[in-house]
């Protein structure tokens, strides 16, 4: 199980609203899970593991309270998988532009 020290940078998750208190007017598929955070920020405690209750100070200076999630968190996101689709339009315009028909582009500049 990870362990963090005071000061280094974590990720702590949050559940602000649980389902039931959430607003009726939503989405059914939203209104049944809770509304959740997750905030990144250095930790305020002198020690403590995951899954720990604990507060961190964000890069704003706010102290956010929340378990601790992850231990000098890596960004994992990215643009999704390839899709075929998109490297096709993109081979089509490129093949329009050399041709000069730009159609609505020039129209609207």
């Amino acid at each position: 199980m990870g362990k963090a020290k005071k000061g280094d940078w974590v990720k702590i998750h949050t559940v602000i609203l649980k389902p039931g208190q959430r607003a009726p007017k939503l989405p059914e598929e939203t209104l049944h899970v809770p509304l959740e955070m997750w905030v990144k920020g250095a930790l305020v405690e002198e020690k403590a593991s995951l899954g720990d209750d604990v507060t961190v100070r964000t890069i704003t200076g706010r102290l956010v309270e929340g378990r601790l999630d992850d231990i000098l968190p890596a960004y994992r996101h990215s643009f999704g998988s390839f899709m075929p689709v998109l490297q096709d339009i993109g081979i089509e315009l490129r093949a329009l532009m050399e041709k000069g028909e730009r159609h609505d582009v020039e129209q609207k500049l």
